[in-house]
């Protein structure tokens, strides 16, 4: 059986360009895993195997691969820094007991930073800190761990600290051991001297070590009542305190190095082993019920226990359908019959492999702890709960954003729409922020995503990997709908027409709802003016209208409708008369309830170099955007604003040319907000323009 303690399912996550790949990369290299170092920016790393990804230098899809360092085993997920596939940060964190969060020395904190790190407190992951890129112009590792203080709300615990900066970067002091790691001019990370600590230096040693020990020791009464009586704690009484703290989200070990120049990384992988969690002393997933709310009851990481696995993760490769599966509890054998609590159907498990970027090693038995990938599953979907088909139960699921753009594709030959049908739906079940629907009045494809990037990436795999040519339209923005006023109003369903007729009055209120509510129902009825048994027949047919707002035919947003009287006929009142009448209200009143429409506002952040930052603001100023914070760093200025979707398309452009190819910028999904007047009447005429040109 195997040593849960000799486990770690980690993942590493940053942003864009803060050197996720390349730590990846290193941490391969140094546990043997790989005998060539594959650069980044030369499309060679490992677990950058998509051709698009060798391309543009960015990660787009989570990449698993495993190794071993001094005895225990890693699991490692590379994860994607830019914002358009969040998801894949999200889903990796959903199912990993530790993660080691890579930030860059002279960037600092960026914003995609902050998204990865709000994921990682929402699933309540340790994490190590790893300060990156010390070797680079305008590095500053104290200014980093005070940002992770200030914008994360984190508390960084310092463990080691840089011995010289910049270009004069040769290595790093362990506090613990107060010894100095030096790295000779090769280059190679296993050529390196641990020396005394250099005399300008000792002061600071002292001082941050003290401040690591006292915050240490917080976390054992008696410990903390010896070291205030002057005793020194052990090194082995330190590690286990930083242990239970980082395991706690107490604070966050955090150290320095240049994954890029292989300076610092082993003391990072000692302290994954020593600080970050084996899968059984995390919280244990929560099972649900039918409804996805916790029932009190937990998947035990255990191999004792019954068969639990989450589904986090669908790959279509040249071998067919992968499913990368967590096992949290239980046993898994080649041949076993294993359940999809979802669609409470049954698979044969064929082939179960182990993941290495793009190559695998079969496996024939894998058990609690492991993360593995299953060969030929049908109708598995991520998120989806397998279990013993003796033990049905759900996992928590996952929760993904809803997408914020879309383009029409359509292909360019007969030939290829069938080719485009299968491999768009093979391209839905891997990703489930990228959505595909059939527009009812005009027949086109609709491709619907997180942002440029991702729709980009998506026509470009349809194109090369799928060899299906496309005619793309402009991109569109995911306008909403929504109400300002509230009203009273009352509907009459009658028919009559031989024989039973149909029969349904509501009186009802609808007025906005809280932002992010969606659609309430509530009733206020009494006196059974209308039957307990219509309810869910008016609510069904309210909801059933919302996707389709009476301004431009947008999804309506946060509406509260609450049922306060009506009438029935004994004979022709029915569920179906009530939904209709609800269908009716719905176009009666939202007209008359102030409706509004709503744009989806993008949380941008620019870089851009200080001689240029007027020009910069102004063209934020002239779309429409509101500035909300500037940020003087080293070699630039970082300007963050909220600014409308629609007046973002085709930016980068713009914004190299302003700065002489020098800016940078990301952007994510904020909040929908009402639209202006004038923007507002465009959108609504364009949408008509659309919907007459088509009905003729």
């Amino acid at each position: 059986m195997t040593d849960l303690n000799l486990y770690r399912n980690i993942g590493i996550f940053a942003h864009v360009d803060a050197g996720k790949t390349t730590t990846t990369e290193r941490i391969l290299k140094l546990t043997g895993r790989i005998h060539k170092i594959g650069e980044v920016h030369e499309g060679e790393s490992t677990t950058d195997f998509m051709v698009q990804e060798a391309e543009r230098g960015i990660t787009i899809q989570s990449a698993a691969v495993s190794c071993f360092w001094k005895g225990t085993r890693f699991n490692v997920i590379d994860t994607p820094g830019h914002v358009d596939f969040t998801v894949e940060v999200y889903r990796s964190l959903k199912v990993l007991d530790g993660g080691v969060g890579v930030f860059c020395g002279s960037g600092g904190v960026e914003p995609q930073s902050e998204t990865n790190w709000r994921y990682a407190n929402d699933s309540k992951v340790a994490r190590l800190i790893f300060v990156n890129k010390l070797d680079r112009i305008g590095a500053d590792f104290l200014k980093v761990t005070a940002q992770v203080k200030k914008v994360l709300g984190a508390n960084p615990l310092i463990m080691t600290l840089p011995i010289g900066i910049e270009d004069d970067f040769v290595g790093v002091v362990d506090l613990l051991s107060r010894k100095a790691y030096i790295w000779d001019a090769t280059g190679q990370p296993e050529n390196y001297t641990i020396t005394d600590v250099p005399a300008d230096m000792v002061d600071d040693v002292e001082m941050y070590r003290d401040q690591m020990i006292e915050t240490a020791v917080e976390m054992d009464d008696d410990l903390l009542m010896a070291y205030m009586e002057g005793e020194q704690p052990s090194i082995e009484d330190v590690k286990r305190c930083i242990r239970k703290g980082t395991r706690e989200l107490v604070f966050f070990p955090t150290y320095c190095g240049s994954a890029f120049k292989n300076k610092g990384m082993q003391l990072l992988l000692d302290a994954v082993v020593d600080y970050l969690p084996a899968p059984h002393e995390v919280n244990p997933q929560p099972l649900t019920d039918e409804e996805g709310k916790p029932n009190g009851k937990f998947a035990i990481v255990s191999a004792d226990e019954p068969f639990r696995a989450l589904a986090f993760k669908i790959m279509d490769d040249r071998f067919g359908a992968l499913t990368f599966v967590r096992i949290y509890s239980g046993k898994l054998d080649k041949g076993d019959t294993i359940l999809n609590s979802f669609t409470g159907k049954s698979e044969r498990v064929g082939r179960m492999v182990e993941m290495q970027a793009n190559d695998r090693n079969e496996l024939s038995h894998a058990e609690a702890g492991d993360i593995i990938a299953i060969v030929g599953m049908k109708n598995v979907q991520t998120g989806h709960t397998l279990c013993d088909p003796k033990h049905e139960c759900t996992l928590e699921a996952m929760v993904f954003p809803e997408p914020v753009i879309s383009i029409s594709v359509a292909p360019k030959d007969k030939g290829s729409t069938e080719k485009m049908g299968v491999a768009i739906g093979k391209m839905v079940a891997e990703d489930p922020t990228f959505r595909v629907e059939t527009d009812i009045d005009s027949g086109e494809t609709i491709l619907r995503g997180m942002g440029e990037l991702h729709l980009d990436i998506k026509v470009d795999i349809l194109k090369r990997t799928y060899g299906v040519e496309l005619q793309v339209g402009q991109p569109q923005v995911a306008y909403r709908e929504t109400i300002t006023r509230e009203i009273e109003d009352s509907y009459t369903h009658k028919k009559q027409s031989g024989g039973s007729g149909q029969y349904g009055k509501i009186d009802y209120t609808i007025k906005p709802g809280e932002p992010n509510t969606g659609f309430v129902f509530t009733t206020s009825c009494v006196g059974g003016s209308v039957p307990k048994e219509f309810y869910p027949a008016i609510e069904k047919g309210f909801r059933s209208m919302m996707p389709t707002g009476t301004l431009a035919g947008f999804p309506v947003l946060d509406v509260v409708i609450d049922l306060n009287d009506g009438a029935f006929h004994a004979v022709d009142s029915s569920a179906i008369a009530f939904e209709i009448a609800a269908k009716g209200a719905f176009r009666q009143s939202i007209p008359k309830a102030g409706p509004q429409l709503l744009e989806p506002i993008m949380k941008v952040d620019v870089y851009s170099p200080e001689d240029h930052v007027g020009d910069v603001i102004g063209d934020l100023n002239r779309r429409r955007g509101m500035i909300t914070g500037q940020e003087a760093g080293v070699t630039g200025v970082r300007i963050k604003a909220n600014v409308p979707l629609s007046e973002m398309f085709g930016y980068i452009s713009t914004l190299r040319t302003m700065t002489s190819g020098r800016g940078q910028f990301s952007m994510e999904f904020s909040h929908y907000a009402p639209c202006p007047m004038n923007v507002a009447e465009a959108v609504i005429a364009k949408e008509k323009e659309k919907k007459a040109a088509l009905a003729k």
